[in-house]
């Protein structure tokens, strides 16, 4: 397993610190690629956009998802399908999801468009607002139930004991969420946060279906940016160091989320 994932990652870093010619001709270069991709301003703005576009992500769909948990029933059979119908979304893959948004949003055709023309508003995709808000609708269809289903097993994890003691002191529904089941749900949270978040950051075969990076470069994320340098310019050394890069962001990112988590396990374990 180890292999697998660093021996991809030893040839990306072979690529980063080389030029390449004809495929097969190698010249050393150092660290020129790291620094030419560091000072593109493409870089820098496909980059915001990334992180732009997951922060947006985690703004609707953890609330959205702690909130549906909160009033989902908690037993019986309508708590089954509920489960049922929020695990489709999940089993969707991306590629079909981003060609259903694709044709929901079609210009006379879509489903979407229709509604907001008989609402007597224009549905514009060349519009960069109406883009973006088409982009994180259809993440959070895709995705929101994820944060459902995480907050609803920590929900169901909570002891009877809780609730029956708060009923006892006569707590309000709000002193419940905000003393019992917010803080038993802490940790729900941050693995949801941290899952989304990376992956919120990683999109790529959704948006790009739905907009190709555009209107413009509205939509071109890091993972947009990377392919058009690797894959469709063929820059393998610019490629290559771009890859390293977005990578060690990710990494970092990973890293100091799992570092919220990690104390709370420890704390958890010695409890």
């Amino acid at each position: 397993m180890t292999a697998c994932g660093l021996v991809p990652m030893g040839f990306v870093f072979f690529y980063a610190l080389h030029d390449t010619f004809m495929g097969n001709s190698f010249v050393w270069v150092g660290l020129d690629w790291f620094v030419e991709v560091l000072a593109s301003p493409d870089f820098h703005g496909a980059a915001a956009r990334s992180l732009g576009f997951a922060t947006l992500l985690l703004l609707i769909e953890v609330p959205l998802g702690l909130f549906i948990a909160l009033r989902m029933p908690t037993r019986g059979f309508l708590s089954a399908l509920y489960i049922v119908l929020l695990a489709i979304p999940l089993l969707t893959p991306s590629i079909v999801v981003g060609y259903l948004w694709k044709i929901l949003v079609a210009h006379k055709a879509g489903l979407l468009f229709e509604t907001a023309a008989a609402l007597g508003v224009h549905y514009d995709m060349n519009n960069p607002i109406v883009v973006w808000l088409t982009l994180a609708a259809m993440d959070a269809w895709h995705w929101t139930s994820l944060i459902v289903l995480l907050c609803f097993a920590g929900l169901r994890a909570i002891p009877e004991d809780y609730y029956r003691a708060a009923r006892i002191d006569g707590a309000s529904r709000w002193a419940v969420f905000r003393y019992i089941q917010l803080p038993k749900l802490r940790m729900v949270l941050l693995i949801g946060i941290l899952l989304r978040f990376m992956d919120g950051f990683m999109i790529y075969s959704e948006a790009y279906v739905v907009t190709r990076g555009g209107p413009g470069v509205a939509t071109t994320f890091l993972s947009h940016e990377l392919v058009q340098t690797a894959l469709i310019q063929f820059d393998l050394g610019q490629g290559g160091a771009l890859a390293v890069i977005y990578f060690a962001i990710i990494a970092t990112f990973a890293l100091i989320l799992f570092r919220l988590i990690m104390p709370k396990v420890g704390s958890g374990a010695a409890a």
